[in-house]
């Protein structure tokens, strides 16, 4: 019986998808530092604001260790194969990143629009995006 391949890392390596996993990541980063801004956090109250603040204390440092990742798989094969134990992760900053463009697009509210930056460009990344989550989930 011979092992899967995951072909997620070869889109990732060979393909270019670190960069969109990059700028989703980044994007995830400054969402949730700026969570205080939300206007989902707002409109919830303070219940879960400071539920959501710890999460997000402990989630930005295991986002910088997947960006260390990520550019030294881009030179050492062994770390690509490791980057597969955080697929769920790099869907949740894939997810995060597409949800916060449709928001940002969708109600035009303020934070989601200077949290995208550049709309147009979100616009574009969107496609991308829907790529990147199908073909991190790919095997042969």
């Amino acid at each position: 019986m011979t092992d899967k391949i995951w072909l997620g890392g070869i889109y990732l390596k060979d393909e270019g998808g670190y960069e969109i996993i990059l700028k989703s990541l980044n994007h995830y980063k400054n969402r949730l530092k700026t969570l205080n801004e939300s206007p989902e956090l707002k409109e919830s109250g303070a219940t879960f604001g400071s539920i959501l603040n710890q999460q997000a204390r402990k989630t930005v440092p295991k986002i910088n260790e997947v960006v260390v990742k990520i550019h030294a798989s881009l030179s050492d094969l062994q770390i690509l194969k490791e980057l597969e134990d955080e697929k769920q992760f790099l869907e949740k900053a894939l997810s995060c990143y597409q949800s916060d463009i449709h928001k940002a697009e969708d109600t035009g509210n303020e934070y989601f629009v200077k949290l995208i930056g550049d709309m147009i460009q979100g616009r574009k990344d969107l496609k991308t995006i829907k790529t990147a989550l199908d073909k991190i989930n790919n095997y042969s």
